[in-house]
């Protein structure tokens, strides 16, 4: 039996794979947690937590020693001062979304940065009122939606138009969601949809649906919450509107790590954007004049959608994780994903007599390092036993275990002991 590329099924493949790889020595570069035997557990949940970068301890420690020594004095003085350490994610934050210095900031959580700029980007008027999103979409984008909507007076179930798979299909089509954008027409006020579906590891046509929302006179935006870090996004480009993401999945930053949030510079120097202002938004000239200042000038970036001082024990682990990424370029970490979950697949999908099935896309551009299994049977004992053997990952009820070999620090190895596995459990040797 031989899979893509004639490769062979077996143990040597895989670590030979391994060696030949230029990227592998990431790894390094990241604690990998350790099963109950004290060896490195198969980690495929970065779509969810990804792991440490080792350096974000430096940093963090960086911070709180000068604390210690400096107490105030640090926003000013030290080897990366508190007062602009925002500004340290001005370009390399840029580069990973395919924006320009500018349109991006990093802050608050993910959730809170989509109110902030729902505030700004939808905006109901007469009939164009509204929303467009993907089924099935992540909860918080649900609840977000749905309460900022009623906050504005409106009633969601009037407002949310929700463009979903068709009848036993697993996944969107694109040409379903264009239709659903030209016939609201409009009525349309804003599209706002994952950029890669939590769910199935779907990528979004991201370029198409915004041309098409902003032929519909709508704003578009994007949670990128799964995507940031894991595929090649050119939001600039791509002429999206406004966008965020978490940084605690691909971006490594840390449990509840702090956000990331785009602007296009179009609306970045719009100073008459209406928005929520507070006083890290404000002209960095100005912002310490205090009492003296009653009037919120906003500076013509991203950065003034910020309204508090950064939190910055926070942002030191993703200066470590962004580090890496601007180090190795999205264009290698994506190349070295695709490898790897194409490996993986052709493995899991090599396994006889399996009693499970992929749902994520298989072409290149319509996933990312994210697969997504149906078990057949009882899928959360299923999921049990994967997690007895050592595996670390995450289960969807009823019936999905999503699995992400992450191509900062996962191994063609780990991919192959993942596929002995789930052939063991659940195929049939003697299929």
């Amino acid at each position: 039996m031989t899979l893509v590329n004639g490769l062979q099924p077996d143990e040597a493949t895989a670590r030979g794979l391994d060696e030949a790889d230029g990227l592998s020595s990431l790894r390094e570069e990241f604690s990998i947690p350790l099963d109950d035997s004290g060896h490195p557990s198969i980690y495929f949940c970065g779509n969810s937590l990804g792991l440490q970068p080792r350096r974000a301890r430096t940093y963090v420690e960086e911070v709180l020693d000068e604390w210690d020594r400096r107490g105030v004095h640090g926003h000013q003085n030290g080897p990366a001062p508190w007062f602009p350490y925002h500004e340290l994610f001005r370009e390399t934050g840029a580069r990973l979304v395919g924006a320009r210095p500018g349109e991006v900031v990093m802050m608050n959580s993910l959730t809170v940065n989509l109110h902030l700029l729902l505030t700004t980007f939808y905006r109901p008027e007469g009939r164009r009122r509204k929303i467009l999103m993907e089924s099935p979409a992540f909860p918080s984008d649900i609840y977000c939606l749905q309460s900022h909507v009623t906050s504005r007076g409106l009633d969601p179930d009037e407002v949310l138009v929700m463009c979903g798979p068709r009848p036993g299909e697993d996944c969107l089509q694109t040409d379903d969601i264009l239709e659903a954008i030209d016939r609201c027409g409009p009525e349309l006020a804003t599209v706002m949809i994952g950029g890669v579906n939590f769910l199935t590891g779907q990528v979004m046509d991201m370029a198409a649906i915004t041309d098409a929302g902003h032929r519909a006179g709508a704003t578009v935006g994007f949670d990128l919450a799964h995507a940031a870090g894991n595929v090649i996004l050119n939001l600039h480009d791509w002429e999206v509107d406004f966008g965020a993401w978490c940084s605690y999945k691909y971006l490594n930053a840390s449990p509840g790590a702090i956000s990331g949030a785009y602007v296009h510079e179009q609306h970045a120097r719009n100073r008459d954007l209406p928005r929520l202002a507070g006083w890290w938004g404000n002209d960095p000239d100005t912002r310490f004049r205090m009492h003296l200042e009653d009037r919120f000038v906003p500076v013509p970036s991203a950065d003034a959608w910020q309204l508090s001082n950064p939190p910055i024990l926070a942002m030191a682990p993703l200066r470590a994780s962004l580090e890496l990424f601007d180090r190795v370029g999205m264009d290698a970490v994506r190349e070295r994903s695709l490898r790897l979950t194409g490996y993986l697949r052709a493995m899991l999908e090599s396994r006889p007599g399996r009693r499970y099935r992929i749902i994520t896309p298989e072409t290149d551009e319509d996933h990312g390092c994210q697969l997504s299994i149906v078990i057949d049977g009882d899928a959360t004992d299923a999921f049990r036993t994967i997690e007895d053997a050592g595996v670390v990952a995450d289960f969807r009820p009823p019936n999905v275990v999503r699995v992400a070999p992450t191509p900062m620090y996962n191994t063609f190895h780990d991919c192959w002991r993942f596929a002995m596995l789930m052939g063991d459990r659940f195929g049939t040797p003697d299929a």
